[in-house]
């Protein structure tokens, strides 16, 4: 897991599914920590420091250009 990074925090799941449609089309390594936790648990998520969006650091500049090209495509912001 050394080789992940957050770039992405989210507070319920219903926040990132386009986003993880997408990144798994663009066949990006990546892992949301807590998810499970929050999806039994959803009003702990602050307690948890939401749901982390982890990819690889080779596909860490990708990733990132496919949640800007969302932001301006959409009405969804990821922040």
């Amino acid at each position: 897991m050394k080789e992940f990074i957050t770039i992405a925090r989210f507070t319920y799941p219903s926040e990132y599914a386009v986003l993880k449609l997408l990144l798994e089309r663009s066949h990006i390594n990546f892992i949301f920590l807590n998810e499970t936790a929050i999806n039994v648990m959803p009003f702990h998520s602050n307690a948890f420091g939401g749901i982390r969006l982890q990819v690889h650091q080779k596909d860490k500049e990708r990733a990132i250009q496919i949640i800007r090209e969302l932001n301006n495509t959409s009405k969804l912001e990821i922040v």
